[in-house]
């Protein structure tokens, strides 16, 4: 005679792990969602958190792919991160979190991404030069 199964049906999201700051949707045509980060901002890096926060408002409009628009948006939360720690931020990993964001837009600034929205190019490059002259 066999063991009886166990049959789990769930009705919502399952978790395994820790989840902190997420935002979920499901079951929804469409959905926006909004998060604030109200973390202060280290002294004197006011201006690269407005235009880090100011990438992100404008990346859903660039029509990038869905992966490119997933690192981008990974690293712009990374620079945000850095910037909003209690410590004064680590040098090496903001410089870090600000390559990888420019690397992420790269592609996009040089066109060798495909579909993105009109001024997306311009956009982008707009963007590395202020992250670029910024710190």
């Amino acid at each position: 005679m066999s063991e009886p199964q166990n049959v789990n049906n769930y009705d919502g999201p399952v978790f395994h792990a820790e989840v902190s700051g997420a935002q979920f949707a499901w079951n929804n045509d469409t959905v926006t969602q909004n998060q604030q980060n109200n973390s202060a901002v280290a002294p004197g890096f006011e201006a690269l958190a407005e235009l880090v926060t100011d990438l992100l408002r404008q990346l859903p409009q660039a029509g990038l792919a869905d992966q490119d628009r997933d690192d981008t948006e990974s690293a712009a939360r990374e620079v945000l991160a850095t910037i909003t720690q209690p410590n004064p931020p680590e040098e090496g990993r903001l410089r870090r979190a600000l390559g990888m964001l420019k690397g992420a837009l790269a592609p996009v600034a040089t066109g060798v991404v495909t579909g993105t929205a009109v001024g997306a190019q311009e956009w982008a490059r707009t963007a590395i030069e202020g992250l670029t002259g910024i710190v």
